[in-house]
């Protein structure tokens, strides 16, 4: 599944509703980053398992992965009509899958780190959603219940200019994948998630509050450039 703006949904009905976006990044047209997009083959693929009211919103960091990530994907959630996709997706050998989750006392015998992976690509299910759906999601997808979880064990404070938590650590869903990226040691992966990511976040915030973010948008092209010019030096 894709991010497809025509298919029908929830009307988008909040600040930012008539400007004009372009179709595959939803940023505003002056600000559309589409030509910027990098591209990484990471040691870990991403599986989105997104709400519904979530898909189409011009905030979401779900859809930054699916730029960055190699191999990244998106299903759209249902608590009793899974993605049949979704469901073939758990059955590929190649994967080892596992939900990205806070830690609970009530499936605590399902939590494992990353040394507990095995040599098969890790395959982190992010809920992608607000913390609410997620929270949601988790507790009422049966077809969930059987998989281990793992949460980032290093804590972080969210980055995210553009939705306020009520929590400065919940993560949104791009901060959230670099981290995983991180406890497989894909360093480079994760900071060139975490650039463009950057780089989304200055241009979006720039157009919604009419301020000046060209140099925090400066700051992550150039981190960009430095990124996968370090990678073409390598190989």
């Amino acid at each position: 599944m894709a991010f497809d703006i025509d298919a029908p949904r929830k009307p988008f009905l909040a600040r930012g509703s008539n400007i004009g976006r372009c179709e595959s990044c939803f940023l505003p047209l002056l600000s559309c980053l589409c030509s910027e997009k990098p591209k990484v083959k990471g040691k870990a693929v991403f599986w989105l398992l997104t709400h519904n009211d979530e898909i189409y919103k011009p905030t979401n960091t779900g859809r930054l992965i699916v730029d960055v990530i190699d191999g990244a994907r998106v299903f759209k959630w249902s608590r009793t009509d899974p993605d049949l996709a979704f469901i073939d997706a758990l059955s590929d050998e190649q994967y080892q899958p596992c939900i990205v989750f806070p830690s609970g006392k009530s499936y605590q015998q399902r939590m494992i780190v990353s040394e507990n992976l095995s040599e098969k690509i890790p395959a982190f299910i992010i809920l992608d959603g607000t913390w609410r759906q997620a929270r949601r999601m988790f507790r009422l997808s049966r077809y969930l219940d059987d998989l281990p979880v793992m949460q980032p064990s290093a804590a972080a404070i969210s980055r995210y200019q553009l939705r306020q938590s009520v929590e400065k650590h919940h993560l949104c869903t791009a901060e959230v994948a670099a981290q995983m990226l991180r406890e497989v040691s894909d360093d480079h992966s994760a900071d060139v998630l975490d650039a463009y990511f950057d780089l989304f976040n200055a241009e979006y915030y720039a157009t919604r509050r009419a301020v000046d973010m060209s140099g925090a948008s400066a700051v992550a092209r150039h981190r960009l450039a430095q990124l996968q010019n370090s990678v073409n030096n390598i190989t």
